[in-house]
Order: C-alpha cells, then sequence, then structure tokens
C-alpha cells in the first residue's frame, strides 16, 4: 500500500519522528527513511519529498533545495532546474534516433546490424549530437547553480552515451546527488517533466496493510487520520528500476 502526502504534512510527520526518537535508517540515494520497530524489524518506508533536506542536512539561510530532473528515452529527453518546486528552466529535446518500420532505436540496432546504411549513419550522428545537447545544457545549470539534487530516469541502454558524449557531463556517475525517480516516466515532454516534479514533490508512506494502524497512529497527531490524502493504484510500471 501507499499513500501520497504534501510536503507541509510530510515535514511535520518527520519532524514528529526525529522528536519522538523512532528508530530510522535513511538511504540517501533514495531520499527515503525506513522506520524500525523495537527489534529493528522493517516497518515501512517514508519517501521524502524532494523539496526537503535529507534528515540532520540543514540548508545555510533556509536555501530551498536546488535540483534538476532529467528525463531520457530515446529520442527524447526533457530537462529543467528547479529550486524548491519552481522550474525557473527547462529545455526539450528531439533527435532522429528510432528506426520507423521497425520501432527500434538506432543504438539498439547497432548490436545487431550495424551501421552501413545511409540513414542509419544519419541517426547514429543525431543519437551522438543529441547527448551532446543534453550535457551542453547540464553545464550550464552546474555553471550557475549549487545543485544539490540531479533526479534522473534514463535506461541502462542510453547511459554510456550520456557519459561518454563529447561534451563531458558535469557529474560522474556515481555521484551521491543522483536520485532515480521511482515512478515510470512517459514520452518526456515539458508537460511529462512537471509531472514527475509534482510527484517528487509529495512525501509518500509505502507500508503493508498490517502497517495501516501503525500509519493512522503517526499521523493522528499531525491533523490527518483515516485515508483522507489521495492514493494511486499500484501500477506494474510504477517503479522504474532499470538504471543502475
Amino acid at each position: 500500500m501507499n499513500r501520497f502526502l504534501p510536503k507541509h504534512i510530510s515535514e511535520a510527520l518527520l519532524q514528529k519522528i526525529e522528536e519522538e526518537a523512532i528508530v530510522y535508517t535513511y538511504e540517501y540515494d533514495k531520499h527515503r527513511i525506513t522506520l524500525l520497530d523495537p527489534i529493528n524489524n522493517k516497518e515501512l518506508y517514508f519517501r521524502l519529498p524532494i523539496t526537503l533536506p535529507a534528515p540532520g542536512n540543514v540548508l545555510p539561510g533556509a536555501m530551498p533545495v536546488h535540483y534538476i530532473i532529467l528525463l531520457i528515452q530515446s529520442g527524447n529527453c526533457a530537462i529543467g532546474y528547479f529550486e524548491g518546486g519552481v522550474n525557473f528552466n527547462h529545455k526539450v529535446f528531439r533527435s532522429y534516433m528510432v528506426r520507423k518500420k521497425q520501432g527500434k532505436s538506432q543504438i539498439k540496432y547497432l548490436k545487431t546490424k550495424g551501421k552501413s546504411r545511409a540513414g542509419s549513419r544519419v541517426r547514429l550522428g543525431e543519437t551522438l549530437e543529441f547527448f551532446e545537447n543534453i550535457n551542453e545544457r547540464l553545464q550550464d545549470y552546474f555553471d550557475n547553480h549549487d545543485i544539490h539534487r540531479i533526479a534522473i530516469s534514463c535506461s541502462k541502454t542510453l547511459i554510456p552515451y550520456l557519459y561518454n558524449a563529447k561534451v563531458n557531463i558535469p557529474f560522474s556517475k556515481n555521484d551521491p546527488r543522483l536520485y532515480k525517480i521511482p515512478k515510470h516516466i512517459h514520452t518526456p515532454v515539458y508537460e511529462v517533466m512537471l509531472d514527475a516534479n509534482r510527484f517528487l514533490q509529495r512525501g509518500e508512506l509505502i507500508f503493508d496493510e498490517p502497517q495501516q494502524r501503525f500509519v493512522n497512529d503517526l499521523l493522528s497527531d499531525i491533523g490527518l487520520t483515516g485515508m483522507e490524502e489521495e492514493e494511486e493504484a499500484d501500477d506494474d510500471e510504477f517503479y522504474n528500476d532499470d538504471w543502475d
């Protein structure tokens, strides 16, 4: 089961957990805490809104969290810079990377039949330029802003092209600020990026049915009882685990 919470409720819940010294562990790469019972068995997960700093990490001068959302699929990319949930800049890139008849990206086609035909060479050239353009925009964001988080959705197939482009990417594959978006992403366009941002701004409690009473107890003292907040149905494609 899962339950979504707005930022102010998430913030109040986190404060309650810390004030009552409820035992938990924090996973930075997933920006979530795991609440534990008295014998250290897992109780539930609490994914924090991206606009909340990590527990115990107070940004100087009440600075809002600065983050990038980067969504990449074959031939489509949406990228944006955000401060405290507000989008200050964005760009959508499109490229001729997909073979129309087969519906297969040029990258996957190269693994089977090579790049001898003229059309294949054109698609390959546009593929390389596609990732160079993405990295140029990333460099611009990193040169002009202090980036706290990099929220990304990108398949394993495309990751090598992102990191090996002629234009250098301004962070490493192991950068601790990377945050794989735990949601299925449709074809990246501006509206899809904004939808991903709305998702990331909400907290999420993830638990099994036996923990329902525990969840209600956690929320009762912050003015929330029952299941008033909106829930999203389970979806086999909801979690995107296609990137390491």
